[in-house]
């Protein structure tokens, strides 16, 4: 399970022109899920993206959490981040989970995180817009 972060001041999904998630401070997820993923990783990955030292303290270091900063999380479902890019001229999804199976582990995601912050999604195999404003900026890619 592959999640990509994004430290946000805000951010929002449209689809079809519609708001359907939209977040104050705090994090963007893009969440990919690969074919040997199951409920383990997908906790792991929960507790490794909302326990990350991403936020500033007073001093300026990256030393705080989600959780420390009482911040939101915006999870996007992405299965492009399980694409191999070794080679060739075209990515390869053949680690990717399938729709099923990564809907569940998505879902699964979602619930888990959602017992301990605010938690707002895009729509799972939707074509979506995702807007944000990235804060630092600051990237970073996790994995379970």
């Amino acid at each position: 399970m592959l999640g990509l972060i994004q430290r946000v001041s805000e951010a929002r999904v449209l689809v079809k022109g519609n708001t359907v998630a939209e977040i104050g401070p705090g994090l963007l997820l893009l969440l990919g899920v690969e074919q040997s993923d199951s409920e383990t990783e997908a906790v792991k990955l929960v507790n490794r993206v909302l326990n990350y030292r991403v936020f500033n303290d007073d001093l300026g270091h990256m030393n705080l959490s989600l959780l420390d900063v009482i911040g939101e999380l915006l999870v996007v479902s992405q299965f492009t981040l399980a694409a191999s890019t070794n080679k060739g001229l075209r990515p390869s999804f053949s680690s990717a989970a399938s729709p099923e199976d990564a809907q569940a582990l998505y879902d699964f995601f979602v619930r888990v995180a959602a017992q301990r912050v605010s938690v707002q999604t895009g729509h799972f195999g939707a074509d979506m817009q995702v807007s944000l404003v990235n804060d630092g900026p600051a990237t970073f890619i996790l994995s379970a």
